[in-house]
């Protein structure tokens, strides 16, 4: 009987090791802490209107302006030194140091007087860099005038604005 005790006991006790082994840990915890930076908005304000100055469009011809607020005619076109022909520009604000893209029309925009119309094309932009390297910067924009023979004189202008899109990237 004393055998018999023993070997339950060792087995007993082999059965018990066993399960301790075989227990294993089933769940764990981490923990994380979550942040975040906001950034400055991107604004784009206009700070000069686009203004090709006085022409003489009577045999028609185009007339560009440069992103220096320098003129150029051809075909026809004659420069009038009065007045002062400006690029239109538009300062953009933001997150210091980021990189933007600019939006310029890539369609033909019409100014009007009355039913005679004058064609507005070929936007161009002049940007010193697409980064923020400061609070803010100016982008110049330039177009071409492409004006048909014998438009009535008179003075054109877009009968909405038109619109350049900035977006951080």
């Amino acid at each position: 009987m004393m055998k018999s005790n023993c070997v339950k006991i060792l087995f007993s006790l082999i059965m018990l090791l066993s399960i301790n082994v075989t227990v294993a840990q089933n769940s764990a915890t981490a923990t994380f802490t979550a942040s975040v930076n906001i950034i400055e908005p991107i604004t784009l304000t206009t700070t000069r209107n686009m203004h090709f100055a006085d022409i003489d469009a009577q045999n028609g011809g185009q007339v560009i302006l440069n992103t220096d607020d320098s003129r150029t005619a051809t075909g026809g076109a004659i420069l009038k030194q009065s007045g002062n022909a400006t690029a239109a520009n538009l300062q953009v604000r933001g997150q210091k140091g980021y990189s933007y893209s600019v939006q310029i029309p890539v369609q033909n925009v019409r100014l009007t007087n009355g039913s005679s119309e004058i064609i507005l094309k070929d936007f161009k932009t002049e940007i010193d860099s697409k980064t923020l390297n400061q609070d803010s910067q100016i982008i110049k924009v330039g177009a071409t005038l492409d004006m048909q023979p014998g438009i009535d004189p008179g003075y054109y202008s877009t009968s909405t604005p038109i619109a350049v899109v900035v977006s951080y990237n």
